[in-house]
């Protein structure tokens, strides 16, 4: 039996023709093993519009800072003790629009408050507003939309006329009219609202999602099978149509909190003794000459917020179109 030889023996004996041929060995044996080429996952499997919105997420820098910020907001909505330990509604008119001094770095507001507690803690309720919400209206719409969209007929002719009807209200008369018949001054009459007036949005969306889903092959295959309704809703079209969704959903976040801040600007959103931004802002308006500091570091915080979160949805609307890769 003749010796094993080495790579470089066996190229120098065939010859270019053999070293073509070794190549051509070793390509085949790389495609074997696992990672294959760009767009297949381990080996070499097809890789999912879920995993390669993720892949690209990973790689943008405007995902990474937007996630950042908000994470960070999450975090001291939940903990605001981490970074504020102050009482927000602690008030002493001695100290009543004085600026910053050690210990108080954002000044007070017209009652004596420590502006940078109250800023720290107005963090939880607009991302409990913007957050539930957007669930709520994510939710309702897409169940609504999605069935019209997928069983057409009258139910679709219904929902069409029903979300006409709720487009032609403007967000702020309405809000206006609604809540200024509420007490409560927590936030859920604000969520309440923005759920009446936000889902006909995400019901266009899912709707025109599903009926372009449901024309797909899978989904023709998956009915000749004699595939039930439900499964083909939850188990082939949802997965393919809930990615518009979750685009709008994530970009609208950012436009509820900031919704909420001028339902409670106008006065008829949430009501002291509650702790918001846009109660701060209210308050301060009329002190913008002496006092700017009052009013610019809420709505400075409102606006990083609502700019964190439209970007954290501008990244999440490229990874999910495909056309825009």
């Amino acid at each position: 039996m003749p010796e094993p030889q080495s790579p470089d023996e066996a190229i120098s004996q065939a010859g270019a023709g053999g070293a073509t041929d070794l190549a051509m060995a070793e390509g085949t044996n790389l495609e074997k093993t696992p990672g294959g080429p760009e767009g297949t996952g381990p080996a070499g499997r097809p890789r999912s519009l879920w995993s390669d919105a993720w892949r690209d997420l990973r790689r943008n820098p405007v995902f990474i800072v937007s996630a950042l910020v908000i994470l960070f907001l999450v975090v001291i909505a939940i903990w605001p003790s981490l970074i504020a330990g102050g009482d927000p509604l602690q008030a002493d008119l001695d100290d009543a629009q004085k600026g910053s001094e050690p210990g108080h770095p954002f000044g007070f507001d017209p009652q004596g408050r420590d502006v940078y507690t109250r800023v720290v803690y107005g963090t939880r309720t607009s991302v409990t507003v913007g957050v539930c919400a957007t669930l709520g209206v994510a939710l309702l719409g897409s169940v609504l939309g999605g069935l019209a969209g997928f069983f057409g007929g009258w139910w679709d002719s219904i929902l069409s006329r029903v979300t006409d009807v709720f487009f032609g209200i403007p967000v702020i008369l309405g809000g206006l009219v609604f809540l200024s018949v509420v007490t409560s001054s927590t936030v859920w009459p604000v969520v309440g609202f923005i759920v009446l007036l936000g889902w006909p949005q995400i019901a266009r969306i899912a709707r025109g999602s599903v009926i372009t889903a449901k024309q797909n092959d899978y989904v023709q295959a998956a009915r000749a099978l004699g595939a039930s309704n439900s499964r083909m809703l939850l188990r082939h079209i949802t997965p393919n149509a809930i990615a518009p969704v979750i685009v709008v959903a994530t970009i609208a976040l950012g436009t509820y909190i900031s919704l909420e801040a001028t339902l409670s600007f106008l006065g008829v959103g949430l009501k002291d003794p509650a702790v918001s931004w846009g109660i701060d802002i209210s308050a301060a308006s009329d002190y913008i000459r002496n006092a700017p500091h009052m009013l610019l570091w809420p709505a400075g915080a409102l606006a990083i917020t609502v700019l964190a979160f439209i970007m954290l949805g501008d990244a999440v609307r490229d990874a999910l179109d495909p056309k825009l890769r």
